[in-house]
């Protein structure tokens, strides 16, 4: 438990080169449902390279401001604990893009690089704000003023004021999350504030499990090639 919430790090199998800790962090975390053995082929190979994975369970809080007080008290203990690079690589999948990209966005500082799975960018694309008014607290007048600063398409000028690599792969028939709402418009807005963003669009393919995202080894190779580089000045 980590500020009272379940939470999870599963520890390398083998060493990372020159003593680095580097660690990829995974959103969303149900525990007893997400991350799934989907992902076995993904993280055994990170794990082989000296990666920790973590994550911790916020529920369906859609990014909220509590979700983002738990993730800083989470990014915390482990760094401290573990002694866990202080920069992570963050890995949002689906709904995931809510809780990391806000996260982030507040965080530069403490992200190595974003590799995200069709993660979703904009409340009003998923959940919507009616369902999202819940985890928020928000009214239907809140979010006319309150949007731009709890939606990740439009809170990406930290990180890309950071530099921060970012990488999605997203299929291009996906009906839950769009594609065209979520991770175009996500890396269309953060190449043209100067970020290093990248979209591999996946055809043919939805919001489903299939090798395409989870046997990506572009997704692997992304993390393995920043993620064990020295922390960075942000």
């Amino acid at each position: 438990m980590v500020a009272g919430q379940r939470a999870f790090l599963i520890q390398p199998t083998s060493p990372a080169a020159g003593g680095a800790k580097p660690w990829i962090w995974y959103a969303p975390t149900f525990i007893g449902s997400l991350p799934d053995p989907g992902h076995a082929w993904m993280f055994t190979q990170l794990l082989a390279k000296g990666f920790a994975i973590g994550g911790i369970d916020v529920g369906e809080a859609y990014g909220n401001p509590f979700a983002r007080e738990v993730y800083a008290h989470y990014h915390q203990f482990v760094v401290a604990t573990y002694g866990l690079s202080p920069q992570a690589c963050l890995l949002p999948q689906s709904r995931g893009g809510l809780l990391l990209y806000n996260w982030a966005a507040e965080h530069p500082g403490d992200v190595q690089c974003i590799g995200g799975i069709y993660p979703v960018g904009d409340l009003a694309s998923y959940p919507g704000l009616a369902k999202a008014s819940q985890a928020y607290g928000f009214t239907d007048a809140d979010w006319q003023t309150r949007l731009v600063e709890n939606n990740p398409i439009d809170r990406l000028a930290p990180l890309a004021k950071a530099r921060i690599p970012i990488l999605h792969l997203h299929g291009d028939v996906d009906t839950v999350v769009p594609l065209e709402r979520n991770s175009a418009v996500l890396i269309s807005r953060y190449c043209a504030l100067g970020g290093p963003g990248e979209l591999i669009v996946v055809p043919g393919k939805g919001h489903q499990v299939c090798d395409e995202f989870f046997h990506s080894q572009r997704l692997v190779d992304f993390f393995l090639g920043l993620g064990a580089k020295a922390p960075t000045k942000r």
